[in-house]
């Protein structure tokens, strides 16, 4: 495949912003992130603050898909921004995110709430800035103050933030008449980690350990969106066999998630025997992940400028995996209950979906086509794959959305490694030689990939030196999130686990 085209840029004021991303908007442009940079004083730089906007667009020369990216620029003595939440929903998140961790003002923003910031972090205290306290001390906890609903018979439930499961905390507060659902409204970010800040001054080879643990079960799709954004910038060109392998590992990824996630769907309708032979099937891919990179959840195969295999995925054992796992959930689907409990629970309307910019099975079961591996592909697919779409936008929807998707990835892994026979090992050196366009000094680059639960982007900053001075990471389940609440109003708080198992978002890939 031809490299990408570099991405248009634009270099707005802040009266001159809201036009610039209105103008893309209208062109069919979807808005992939906001990053947040504090630009050090020196070396001439002026000690301001930027403001990256980055948008995407499907087609473009060779259908490789299209970049766009705005920066504004911020002086310190005047530090602030306009808000575009009332052209974007997801601008208006990210907006309130980049004030929370810069301290950088967002004027006339419609919900100038805390989104990442938790009540109890000292004041002025802003991780991402460079003098933000290493050690800060946080106060005792201090309630969030959520909207109170009331009238006769109305009232709340508070659920977590810690959990009886095994997974990650977030406080959930429904406002409910009897079993009804009137309102969800929830807060995360209680384990904020500084992903992005820990990436700060490393090399670029060893950032690719920390992306490959942003979020457990997607090691190979942060890896591989980190690893990307460092080529871009750097002006790194990958072999084909590579490119191929790559592919390959996230087909792997997605099918042992989606395995995993039919069967705890329907555990979470009582239904545990789907579960028990779903987690059976998943361990058998697990292993054999192990014995393809030597790491069950696939670590180690993506390297900046390459990627590596210990041993060829065994094509017979996933297709039978792939098979049975399918022959489960239609078992599932044709018991009256289950098929009952998934049908028009928690829908997410296609409205919706476009309206949050939602991503992955989520969009997908909505109807919406975004799909990175069609949309800004780095390697050809070819007729192997189907962007397997529903319409329903109902838990059924998703299910059945990832238990389509399992035969297409069963396919494009026996295409993939078919491929594989065919094309010879470079020399190293040869997959990390630059392009005649190579950057020389300060660059930035963007990689984009199709993650298990949707689109990944990060974009990469590196200095002079080639080390790597920012990096920004869009998780799909930042997007995702919000769908949520809209979707489980008029849903009884029974329903709300297999509800949100359906949507089964990140918290990790959320609260970086």
């Amino acid at each position: 495949m031809t490299r990408r085209t570099p991405p248009l840029t634009f270099d707005p004021t802040r009266e001159e912003l809201a036009g610039v991303v209105q103008g893309l908007l209208d062109a069919g442009w979807r808005l992939a992130l906001v990053a947040g940079h504090e630009d050090a004083a020196g070396a001439g730089a002026s000690g301001d603050f930027r403001i990256v906007y980055a948008f995407l667009r499907p087609g473009g020369p060779g259908g490789l898909g299209e970049r766009a990216e705005i920066t504004l620029r911020i002086p310190a003595g005047d530090a602030w921004f306009p808000s575009l939440a009332g052209l974007s929903y997801p601008c208006g998140r990210f907006e309130r995110e980049v004030r929370d961790l810069f301290g950088i003002p967002v004027r006339d923003h419609p919900q100038p709430y805390r989104l990442t910031r938790h009540h109890n972090w000292p004041p002025q205290y802003y991780p991402m800035r460079a003098d933000a306290d290493p050690s800060p001390v946080f106060d005792a906890h201090v309630a969030f103050p959520f909207v109170e609903v009331e009238g006769d018979g109305v009232y709340e439930i508070p659920v977590g933030p810690i959990h009886a499961g095994l997974i990650e905390p977030g406080h959930f507060r429904f406002t409910v008449v009897g079993e009804t659902i009137l309102q969800l409204r929830f807060r995360l970010w209680f384990m904020h980690r500084g992903i992005e800040k820990l990436f700060e001054g490393r090399s670029v080879e060893d950032g690719i350990a920390l992306a490959e643990r942003i979020s457990g079960d997607t090691a190979v799709g942060h890896g591989l969106a980190y690893a990307m954004a460092v080529e871009d910038a750097s002006g790194i060109v990958v072999e084909e066999r590579s490119r191929v392998i790559r592919a390959l590992l996230l087909e792997l990824e997605r099918l042992y998630n989606h395995v995993s996630d039919l069967g705890a769907i329907a555990n979470d309708v009582g239904y545990g025997i789907a579960k028990a032979h779903c987690d059976a099937l998943k361990e058998d891919l697990l292993r054999h992940n192990k014995r393809v990179t030597g790491h069950r959840l696939l670590r180690g195969g993506v390297v900046v400028g390459g990627a590596q295999l210990l041993a060829l995925p065994d094509v017979t054992l996933v297709a039978e995996v792939a098979r049975r796992a399918d022959e489960v959930a239609l078992v599932a689907l044709e018991h009256p209950i289950v098929a009952n409990r998934f049908a028009d629970q928690a829908i997410v309307t296609a409205a919706s979906a476009s309206e949050f910019s939602t991503l992955g099975y989520v969009a997908r079961a909505s109807g919406l086509t975004t799909d990175a591996r069609a949309d800004h592909p780095f390697v050809d697919l070819g007729s192997s794959l189907e962007v397997v779409t529903e319409t329903a936008g109902d838990v059924r929807a998703r299910f059945e959305v990832r238990r389509r998707e399992m035969a297409v990835s069963a396919r494009l892994v026996a295409d993939l490694t078919a491929r594989l026979a065919d094309l010879t090992p470079s020399d190293r050196s040869l997959s990390l030689s630059k392009g005649p366009d190579a950057a020389q000094e300060a660059s930035a680059g963007l990689g984009i990939v199709e993650g298990w639960r949707g689109t990944i982007v990060h974009r990469v900053e590196l200095d002079a030196a080639g080390t790597v001075s920012r990096v920004k990471v869009v998780d799909p389940s930042f997007f995702n999130w919000p769908a949520i609440g809209p979707a489980l109003t008029d849903t009884i708080v029974p329903d709300f686990p297999l509800a949100n198992k359906s949507f089964n978002q990140s918290y990790a890939g959320n609260d970086l």
